[in-house]
């Protein structure tokens, strides 16, 4: 299994994404006849030699041979658009943008029938790839599915999909699927991402950069505007990164091997994103436990409150269990899991809040799976479950107690009658 660091500083796309997962695989072949591979022959990628800034790379394209090709001469897009004018996003917005924010030119799309996301499913299913493949390919537009669904207040099964629904966008997002799969990748790390900024012109009118789905597949991640006006991150290339579930730390880390993807549009600065496959350990947390016996202290202080605090002040894991201390005093043991960053503030905060005056730690180490959290529709509408998979590719599902608690609430049934009630297979292969 093979860890990542992504340097976002030109913003994401599906078209960069396939361009450096392919050189990081030394592999472009892979996707050549994977338009065949999905029954999606009116489907053809391309892959040129360019040159950004002096980084020499290669561009793979989707083409959707369908669509009229334009000149190849301009070059003030971005990533394929379904129209070879290629702007630098990949026209993955369901409510179907014309982009025509800073020029003054008209497109018009050909897209043919517009699918729902179940057709889109079902092209997936019948494909001849891995079905870890499917597998992420499924999440990625469920991702963005949920997105425009939450954007447009609409059911997600009654989103008729537009741009997405084209033959290059199900072709690059399932490529991108297909290399992550081949690359085995288990850790993502990923710089602050750079998502232009300014207004595009949608067919809902003039709409804020990031675009309203972009932004929402981008919650919860550190973002900046950067100095060029445009539309640098693509709702594809925001889904793929929800996907692979990066770790922003700031750390040091070892590259074992360096690519490139570049985006079409030329930018002043270097329009690409860089990929490396980096050393586990030199990027792996240093984790610590840490042990405090607590005595002389009621343990109605240790409840909810406690160790809501305790966890916000860095704990990643905690246990407390009785014990039995010299001179017959009853204890508590407190154990916590936590990084090695952060022992001063958890210790601090032990000082502060119990009755106990020395901690004692010392290093561990901890096997971590790959994890996603995404949205399950069940009897009681969504509830957030978290998704673990195993080396052996079985899949342990959990739903998140708040959700359960919220669901509780709602319907006035116990935690327990919900969660018996909600149809998770917590295990399945």
């Amino acid at each position: 299994m093979k860890t990542i660091y992504i340097e976002a500083f030109s913003g994401l796309s599906g078209n960069m994404f396939l361009s450096a997962f392919s050189e990081l695989l030394g592999d472009y072949d892979i996707l050549l006849d994977l338009p065949k591979k999905l029954h999606l022959p009116d489907g053809k990628i391309e892959i040129e030699q360019v040159d950004k800034n002096g980084i020499n790379c290669k561009y793979v394209e989707v083409v959707d041979l369908n669509i009229k090709k334009e000149s190849k001469t301009d070059h003030n897009h971005d990533d394929h658009h379904h129209h070879n004018h290629d702007h630098s996003h990949s026209h993955s917005h369901a409510h179907g943008h014309d982009h025509s924010h800073t020029h003054n030119h008209s497109h018009s799309h050909h897209h043919g029938a517009h699918r729902h996301l179940s057709d889109i499913q079902k092209i997936i299913d019948h494909a001849h790839i891995s079905d870890n493949a499917k597998k992420i390919a499924h999440e990625i537009f469920l991702m963005i599915g949920q997105a425009e669904s939450k954007i447009h207040d609409m059911p997600l099964e009654t989103i008729h999909f537009h741009e997405i629904s084209g033959v290059d966008s199900i072709i690059d997002i399932v490529g991108n699927a297909v290399l992550i799969d081949k690359l085995n990748i288990s850790k993502t790390y990923c710089t602050p991402i750079c998502t232009g900024f300014g207004i595009v012109k949608t067919q809902h009118g003039m709409l804020p950069v990031p675009a309203p789905a972009t932004a929402e597949l981008l919650q919860g991640m550190p973002i900046y505007p950067g100095t060029e006006e445009g539309e640098k991150i693509t709702p594809t290339g925001a889904a793929i990164l929800r996907f692979l579930n990066p770790d922003f730390k700031n750390a040091t880390y070892t590259p074992i091997k360096t690519a490139y993807g570049p985006g079409k549009k030329n930018f002043h600065n270097a329009n690409v994103v860089r990929v490396s496959l980096i050393e586990n350990e030199n990027k792996k947390d240093k984790y610590l436990q840490l042990e405090a016996s607590i005595d002389d202290m009621s343990p109605e202080y240790l409840g909810n409150d406690f160790q809501d605090n305790l966890l916000k002040s860095g704990a990643i894991d905690f246990s407390i269990t009785q014990q039995l201390m010299k001179k017959g005093r009853f204890a508590f043991l407190l154990n916590i899991i936590l990084t090695e960053d952060n022992l001063t503030e958890v210790s601090n905060y032990l000082f502060d809040n119990t009755s106990t005056i020395g901690v004692r730690y010392y290093p561990i180490d901890r096997i971590e799976l790959p994890r996603i959290q995404k949205k399950k529709t069940t009897e009681f509408g969504e509830v957030l479950v978290k998704e673990v998979t195993t080396p052996t590719k079985n899949i342990k599902i959990k739903p998140e107690f708040d959700d359960v608690k919220r669901l509780s609430k709602e319907t006035n049934q116990s935690p327990f009658q919900v969660i018996n009630k909600l149809n998770i297979n917590p295990l399945k292969s």
